[in-house]
């Protein structure tokens, strides 16, 4: 039987070195414009919004709602075929961005759109890096 192989992982660039060591220390970073005070995720070298390159990083709270999402049964690489079925969601950060991750630790029947979520960081076995996902609020 073949091996199967790990999950895939970053390549941290210079734009987008500060987020992953922020991930690996627990903490979830994003881009905040300030010529036009917009937030942005993924982080990038100029704004989406008005094309300033005067960008500051910025340590979210960590909490937002499930945008949309999907169940996914059917796992796109091997490595994901033990997780299944897991949930792949946009969520809408209350910093005013969205980001794509993973909902954990919940039966994927029980996520719904408008769903509160915070942020967790997920290990990567064999790696020190984290990934930042999302799990239930809870109150």
């Amino acid at each position: 039987m073949a091996e199967v192989q790990a999950k895939p992982m970053p390549v941290p660039d210079a734009i987008s070195r500060p987020y992953w060591e922020g991930a690996n220390q627990g903490i979830f970073a994003f881009q905040r414009c300030r010529d036009c005070g917009k937030a942005q995720f993924y982080s990038r070298s100029a704004c989406v919004h008005c094309h300033g390159s005067d960008l500051e990083w910025q340590v979210a709270a960590g909490t937002g709602r499930v945008a949309s999402f999907s169940v996914i049964h059917r796992a796109p690489i091997a490595s994901f075929m033990a997780d299944t079925p897991y949930v792949l969601a946009l969520i809408d950060m209350n910093e005013g961005f969205r980001f794509m991750c993973n909902v954990l630790r919940c039966d994927p029947a029980t996520v719904k759109i408008g769903m509160r979520v915070r942020v967790c960081f997920e290990a990567r076995p064999g790696t020190e890096q984290k990934i930042p996902q999302v799990e239930p609020a809870t109150a």
